[in-house]
């Protein structure tokens, strides 16, 4: 499953906004990965989210793949649309 989410908070995903997205993602027994111009990263670590240094505004795709795919695409778009 995949959703595309614009990425709003007027800084980017910064350290703290990556902190509640792995923590968000990490409430999930699934393979949850965001993919941002062609780079592909495991949202369940801080520092490779951290290293696609997302500006505001960017649109990014979350991929999740098992039975809480659905509700752990929601709960990382909640966070990065705040």
């Amino acid at each position: 499953m995949q959703k595309s989410i614009i990425v709003k908070s007027t800084v980017g995903l910064h350290a703290s906004l990556a902190a509640k997205v792995v923590q968000a993602a990490s409430k999930y027994a699934v393979d949850i990965n965001l993919i941002y111009k062609d780079k592909t990263i495991d949202v369940k670590s801080i520092l490779g989210l951290m290293s696609l240094a997302i500006p505001s505004g960017e649109n990014v795709i979350i991929e999740a793949n098992g039975d809480q795919a659905e509700a752990a695409i929601a709960d990382i778009e909640e966070v990065l649309t705040k």
